[in-house]
């Protein structure tokens, strides 16, 4: 059968929501993994990361079903979630590709803001540093930031501020993390519009007479 037929857009539907099994089971395992070596320390970002992980997941799953017995009412409300989560992910990959370094630095004030102490110190404990940025505005905080400061370098004098080393590397992380999220932004939309075309399609070993 010529691809487009029923029988290839089932089984690309089906690749397609096995990968985005396998992409959610990694999320769960790299979350766990870094969790378990103490690599990231804070329950917000491991929790985070799981749950996107497990809402891919389940996703996929429901796409899954939906595909494998065609199931009209499933793959609506795969299509309608998958387009959903494309306009947000497209957002975000764009708004990360667009980013400039004024915009990088209110980024990291705000996350900074709403991290715990815990989080902090182990963020300034693994990039050995200091404190966010050492401006006149926040000088008082700065001040502190610093004498609740864990880092080795706190010991040598020689400490840079985490926001400085974080900036040097946050222009190609942007770079990658919106790259990564438009390449699967184009994926989430080619499910959608797999779905809707599957959707549309008679079983050819289904009853003739019988509804769509």
């Amino acid at each position: 059968m010529v691809c487009g037929g029923f029988t290839c857009s089932k089984n690309a539907l089906c690749s397609l929501n096995v990968v985005y099994m396998l992409v959610g089971l990694l999320l769960i395992g790299v979350a766990a993994w870094g969790k378990g070596f103490g690599i990231v320390s804070s329950i917000h970002i491991i929790g985070g990361v799981i749950a996107v992980g497990v809402f891919l997941l389940l996703i996929a799953i429901v796409g899954l079903i939906g595909a494998l017995n065609h199931h009209q009412v499933m793959l609506f409300f795969y299509m309608v979630i998958l387009f959903l989560v494309f306009l947000f992910q497209f957002g975000v990959s764009c708004s990360c590709l667009a980013m400039n370094r004024e915009q990088q630095e209110k980024l990291l004030n705000a996350t900074w803001g709403m991290m715990g102490n815990g989080t902090r110190g182990a963020l300034e404990k693994q990039l050995d540093c200091c404190g966010l940025f050492n401006t006149t505005a926040s000088q008082a905080q700065f001040v502190s930031e610093v004498q609740s400061c864990i880092a080795p370098c706190k010991g040598t004098k020689k400490c840079y501020t985490c926001g400085g080393l974080m900036l040097q590397h946050s222009a190609e992380a942007l770079q990658i993390l919106g790259g990564v999220g438009l390449f699967f932004s184009f994926t989430e939309i080619l499910g959608v519009w797999l779905a809707v075309r599957y959707r549309n399609q008679k079983d050819p070993r289904a009853n003739p007479s019988a509804f769509l």
